[in-house]
């Protein structure tokens, strides 16, 4: 008897991906990898401790004040269809009653709580596929063992992946040194972004803000919708409070890329002039911006270290107050509230602070002046920004991946080192090649990663390089 012999495919071989954080980056990089030519060679899974994935940190308000702080037709998931979120809001309805949304120039500042909306619908049909799985725990360890990491969780349980994507959120902010003997006052919010952080604050509270960028604007637009009436001080270093939008509509202005800059300076001259024949031709600066910002991807791979190292030390604060614009909502009451007397937003430093009951006494000193002044307060604020350079500590599993020499922080300071592919890069310079870096933290390799818009482009390019891997 012969034997009949049959030949038989293999089943493909399938990775599994592991990605910490199911903030907007997080769920980027899934959306594009589940829907990508490569989506039946993926299992991915996302560790997000929140119960909905697509929102994280910025879009998990539900503080009607807080808006996205870009038009709405720069916001989508989709990098190559920036008008995807608007039709989705018009399909709908998500802003139908909210007539503060619409402005006169005709752009749209919905609340960011209906970003988080649009992102999770579009996570949704692949969460109840099983083409995307969420487990609703935070990340506790992360083991490399044969080529594989071993990733565990807060239930005790552990996935084995062959790819590990970090899409953390940014580390909190750090308080200055002086301020964290206010650790045990009933008023002192560390974290202003903590679920109902705001609410100790009474209603005359004499309030101090450290720090003058988004969040600062957040919280005194949030103290205000809440009766607020007392007076509030926003303090930092330069006083540099966030600007708010054109009043028209303008085109991008300049090249920056035609003979890249290689140093701070150069990159500051050309701005400047930029500028000035922007405003001859009847525009602004916010046209110059918004070219600096498109094309900061490639400005940023021109500049040697050095010069990169001299933009965040030095042109860092006054970037950030030009690039990342105020809702117009927001800009409104923060006007409001400087008109009437209410808000002092002072360039200087904090030297000490000391408690006389629940009566806070701050001493500062103001820039360019001599001597100091103490100010009294009833209410302490921190919106100094995330602490990139602490992100190794932030957390234990990122500290436990650092310890192992797998992360390195990067040499400007702005978060972890990675290469072109987004791959993770040590302390000695080698690449790890199933390990990526997603979001704002990679932007001491790619530079401009704060706003969506490029946030959205990062995660496609994680994405597809990942596939192109697999």
């Amino acid at each position: 008897m012969t034997a009949s012999t049959t030949s038989e495919r293999p089943e493909p071989t399938r990775s599994s991906i592991a990605i910490i954080g199911g903030g907007v980056t997080g769920a980027a990089v899934a959306y594009h990898l589940a829907t990508g030519h490569k989506a039946d060679a993926v299992d991915i899974t996302i560790f997000e401790p929140r119960a909905e994935i697509g929102r994280g940190l910025a879009y998990d308000t539900r503080d009607p004040v807080h808006r996205i702080n870009v038009p709405a037709t720069r916001m989508s998931i989709l990098p190559g269809d920036p008008e995807h979120f608007s039709r989705w809001m018009e399909t709908t309805g998500s802003v139908a009653e909210d007539e503060a949304a619409f402005r006169a120039d005709g752009n749209v500042f919905p609340r960011r709580g209906i970003f988080g909306n649009y992102v999770l619908s579009n996570l949704q049909p692949l969460l109840a596929s099983g083409a995307v799985r969420h487990i609703c725990a935070a990340v506790t360890g992360v083991e490399k063992r044969h080529d594989q990491w071993h990733v565990t969780d807060t239930t005790g349980q552990t996935l084995v992946a062959d790819i590990l994507v970090i899409a953390a959120t940014h580390p909190a902010p750090v308080a200055p040194r002086s301020l964290r003997r206010l650790a045990e006052h009933p008023r002192y919010v560390a974290d202003p972004t903590a679920p109902n952080a705001l609410a100790p604050i009474r209603a005359d509270d004499r309030v101090l803000v450290v720090g003058n960028g988004l969040t600062s604007a957040d919280v005194i637009a949030s103290l205000k919708r809440c009766g607020h009436s007392g007076s509030i001080t926003a303090l930092s270093r330069r006083g540099l409070r966030s600007r708010g939008h054109a009043t028209f509509a303008q085109e991008p202005f300049g090249d920056f890329l035609d003979h890249p800059a290689t140093s701070a300076s150069e990159i500051l001259y050309r701005v400047r002039a930029a500028i000035r024949e922007a405003q001859a031709e009847g525009q602004t600066w916010h046209a110059v911006l918004d070219q600096l910002r498109s094309q900061g991807g490639g400005i940023w791979k021109h500049l040697p270290l050095e010069a990169r190292r001299r933009i965040v030390r030095h042109l860092r604060p006054y970037w950030d107050v030009h690039r990342f614009r105020i809702a117009p909502q927001v800009e409104d009451v923060l006007d409001a509230e400087a008109a009437a007397g209410r808000l002092d937003i002072l360039a200087a430093g904090i030297v000490d602070v000391s408690t006389d009951g629940d009566i806070i006494d701050v001493t500062i000193k103001r820039r360019g002046k001599n001597g100091v002044e103490v100010r009294q307060f009833d209410a302490v604020a921190v919106t100094t920004g995330p602490a990139h350079g602490n992100v190794l500590q932030s957390q234990q599993w990122l500290r436990q991946l650092g310890d192992h020499g797998f992360l390195h922080l990067d040499p400007t300071g702005l978060g972890l080192s990675c290469n072109e592919q987004s791959n993770a890069i040590d302390a000695d310079g080698k690449s790890e090649p199933r390990l990526f870096i997603a979001g704002p933290l990679a932007r001491g390799h790619f530079g401009e990663l704060m706003g969506f818009p490029q946030v959205a482009e990062h995660a496609l390019l994680v994405a597809d390089s990942i596939a192109a891997n697999l």
